[in-house]
């Protein structure tokens, strides 16, 4: 096929004036090629020299079969030699016949035309051996003759064609995880098979109404269907069967005890009637047990899976390599493990930042970075030289460069991650609570079924066994088992999505019945930036500059809000000593040998309060600053939204009277508090919960532990103390109050999911149970009514997934780096 390298035919889209590569726009002076007797734009270099080595490889197909563009190259290819190292490739790699193999992700293979050119592109690479990409997953997987070529090569040509390698993660991890899914495919395969097969086997018994099949036909049919169910009992079945054995060597009974007695008792019982000839077998119903039963367990698989999702994506978020700007000023490409505190990372445009860091720069330059993995935010945020940078963002629009400050688990994401995770982990009170009511159900069903059993051998004993097996089968409680882990699951997962992450074990269900929620003003409601409006030097010999500059040293270390007040002054080289905060009150150390105090004025000066912040020895007063607040852009929607939620919304802060009434006024709250040491906070929710009242508090500073503690269910800011953060039961990943409201929501919506299912689990049981033991219901019937019980819990769980908000609004506030 001659060469082409004509404009992208993009399914619906319109080509003109976009690169004809990657279909990015053009800039004003596009790159342009000869190709195929036709003048061509690109947006770039990259995509110019990706092409003309499409065309010069005889590849032009591509561009008439793919359906959505390739990715943008670039003039600036990656630096790929770290993928040549050693110690990289024993851990992502693995050792085949003909060479080594990898599995790569890329995020640029948009459709199948995309993986068509990249299978023969690297198969005309010397030294691979064999490529298969998938446009489905995103992965590549490469074999290479490590003697013939370094692995840099191929994936060079994949970055030269768009399409940037990453690291799919760890080769014995990705092998595990297909391992886990290829096994959970056969046993569904197999069960649905076999019970397919001796479904047909058992029509064709049940249809014999007049018993007119010879006995040898009969039995021929019976024996069948036992060598169809065997594996579907003993190899699909496994699951269960195992977990009834551990479940016996704990001494305790469960599900999978009443799952694994129900299908051995249907299988063995009708091997029995089938050798001895009796007029009944049951394989179908041991079958259609197990099958049914393998896809509710997949469904609660999935439920659990949208709730690890976060986990996933927060996992894949920091990126296997970095670029370290040396001392020389050279760069070099190093595994993030190599990556130390102070090292100057670069990070390329669509690059994920690898570690935490502070921004650099002059003071014109910035950076726009993707944050909403961690915090939520949709729109990407734009930073300043000097503002922090967070590990798993996405670095947009211009390369930055950053000093590291954290790496490994001390960086936000690994916080974040393993906050998820013990999220997930949770057993709530609810969820004990239906594990042994489950566990209970099973032992009163022992002695209902031998009794049942017992009154049919009495007055049908042809029937006994039959009506038996039914009543086991169809009072599973599969469903009650389910009820409450199912929405948990999906309601953590949500959670996450919205932007919080539960720390304790019952603060969705605690803060579905909160009734109050009282709210600290800084950093809370507030911005979190107070400006000084005002400085009035009270002690004579005191300049301005110095009173200032006293109190940018005491601040300098506290991190308390109000020190961004005086994060603009300069504290020169002062000595500072014994600097020690007063919750509530302010701050005191020793400046240049004296002794100051910052903070209220009575704890300051000496003073009555009168909302100022004071400085002073604590008996007289040296200066007085004038501060100002403003309100979060998104506070006063918030709390219109909890208002319409029906709760009662109250200000406590420490600040004073006026202050507090002006943040207030703004905010049309129902209670105002001002001038509220931490214990008077304390108070203040003791007394609401006196009048019963359930009340959630919103915090985020260091006072505020102690009633992040004693409320009936706490929040603490994602940008407040660490303290704050332990005391409370849940903790915001971003900055917008909008999450507090769709927190509720969600918390709301989990409760009357969980009523749901736990009513559904107990009709279905209350009905299902005395049906059974009339004989009104066969074994066959029962297990479908049991695996549909399941279903529906589990479906109706699922819908809390689909509760997580855009809590991001285009106001919502940002960091002050990031204006």
């Amino acid at each position: 096929m001659p060469a082409n390298a004509t404009r992208p035919a993009v399914t619906g889209v319109d080509t003109a004036g976009l690169c004809q590569h990657c279909g990015e726009p053009l800039p004003a002076q596009p790159h342009t090629l000869e190709l195929d007797g036709r003048r061509q734009a690109f947006c770039c270099h990259g995509c110019a020299a990706a092409a003309e080595w499409i065309a010069g490889s005889d590849l032009g197909s591509y561009y008439r079969l793919r359906s959505a563009s390739a990715g943008r190259v670039g003039d600036d290819l990656p630096d790929l030699a770290v993928w040549d190292r050693a110690d990289v490739q024993a851990e992502h790699s693995r050792e085949v016949e003909g060479g080594r193999e990898i599995t790569l992700l890329t995020d640029g293979m948009r459709c199948a035309a995309c993986a068509w050119l990249i299978n023969r592109a690297l198969a005309r690479e010397p030294g691979v051996v064999e490529c298969g990409a998938n446009a489905v997953t995103g992965r590549i997987r490469i074999t290479w003759d490590p003697a013939r070529t370094a692995l840099s090569a191929p994936l060079q040509r994949l970055a030269m064609l768009g399409y940037r390698p990453y690291l799919a993660g760890s080769e014995a991890l990705e092998r595990q995880r297909a391992n886990e899914r290829r096994r959970w495919l056969l046993r569904l395969g197999v069960a649905g098979l076999g019970t397919l097969q001796a479904m047909m086997m058992a029509e064709a018994l049940y249809l014999d109404f007049n018993n007119t099949m010879q006995v040898p036909t009969r039995d021929f049919f019976r024996w069948l269907t036992f060598l169809l169910s065997t594996p579907v009992v003993f190899y699909s079945g496994w699951l269960f069967l195992s977990g009834a054995a551990r479940e016996l060597r704990q001494r305790q009974l469960g599900m999978d005890t009443l799952i694994a007695s129900s299908t051995l008792l249907a299988y063995f019982a009708s091997l029995l009637e089938t050798i001895r000839g009796g007029p009944h077998v049951w394989y179908d119903a041991a079958v259609m047990f197990v099958f049914f039963l393998l896809i509710a367990r997949m469904l609660e698989q999935r439920a659990r899976n949208v709730a690890s999702a976060q986990v996933d994506a927060l996992a894949r978020a920091r990126p296997a390599f970095a670029t370290r700007e040396r001392a020389d000023g050279q760069r070099e490409a190093v595994p993030l493990a190599a990556l130390a505190v102070d090292d100057v990372a670069c990070v390329a445009a669509g690059e994920a930042v690898p570690a935490d860091g502070v921004l650099l720069g002059g003071d014109d330059d910035e950076a726009w970075f993707e944050e909403a993995l961690l915090t939520g935010e949709s729109a990407p945020v734009r930073k300043r030289a000097g503002a922090p940078v967070y590990a798993g963002t996405t670095c947009r629009e211009r390369p930055a460069r950053l000093r590291v400050t954290c790496t490994g688990t001390a960086t936000r994401l690994s916080q974040l991650v393993r906050l998820v995770e013990q999220a997930q982990a949770h057993r709530p009170a609810l969820a004990r609570l239906a594990d042994r009511i489950g566990s209970r159900f099973v032992l009163t069903l022992v002695p209902v079924a031998l009794a049942v059993f017992a009154w049919w051998w009495h007055h049908d004993a042809s029937r006994a066994l039959e009506v038996t097996l039914a009543l086991l089968v169809i009072s599973c409680p599969c469903a009650l088992s389910l009820a409450v882990p199912a929405a948990l699951a999906a309601a953590h997962g949500a959670l996450a999505r919205t932007g919080l992450l539960a720390l304790r074990p019952d603060a969705l269900d605690t803060l579905a019945r909160a009734t109050d929620v009282v709210f600290d003003k800084t950093g809370t409601l507030s911005d979190g930036r107070p400006a000084l409006a005002d400085v009035q030097v009270l002690e004579t010999g005191l300049s301005r500059d110095e009173a200032l500059a006293v109190a940018a040293a005491l601040e300098r270390d506290s991190g308390h809000p109000l020190a961004a007040a005086f994060a603009h002054v300069d504290a020169g080289n002062l000595a500072v000593t014994r600097v020690e905060a007063v919750p509530g009150h302010g701050i005191h150390g020793i400046v240049q040998g004296r002794a100051w105090r910052l903070g209220r004025a009575d704890f300051a000066a000496g003073r009555d309060d009168d909302g100022a912040l004071w400085l002073g020895d604590g008996h007289h007063a040296s200066a007085r600053f004038l501060l100002e607040e403003r309100a979060r852009a998104d506070a006063d929607a918030a709390l219109a939204a909890l208002r319409a939620q029906g709760l009662r919304l109250h200000l406590a802060s420490g600040d004073g009277e006026a202050a507090v009434r002006r943040m207030a006024a703004t905010l049309a709250l129902d209670a105002v508090h001002a001038r509220q040491s931490p214990e008077d906070k304390l108070a203040l929710v003791r007394r609401l919960q006196a009048e019963g009242r359930v009340v959630a508090m919103i915090g985020d500073g260091l006072n505020d532990a102690p009633v992040l503690a004693g409320a009936d269910v706490s929040i603490a800011m994602c940008d407040g103390a660490s303290l704050a953060h332990r005391a409370a039961d849940l903790v915001t990943t971003g900055g917008s109050l909008l999450r507090i409201p769709a927190a509720v929501r969600l918390a709301r919506g989990t409760g009357r999911i969980i009523r749901q299912n736990l009513a559904w689990a107990a009709g279905y049981n209350l009905l299902a149970l005395p049906l059974a033991a009339a004989g009104l219901v066969t074994p066959w019937l029962a297990a479908l009514g049991m695996a549909a019980s399941s279903l529906v819990v589990t479906l109706n769980a699922l819908r809390l997934a689909r509760m997580a908000p855009a809590t991001a609004s285009p106001t919502s506030p940002q960091p002050e780096a990031a204006r």
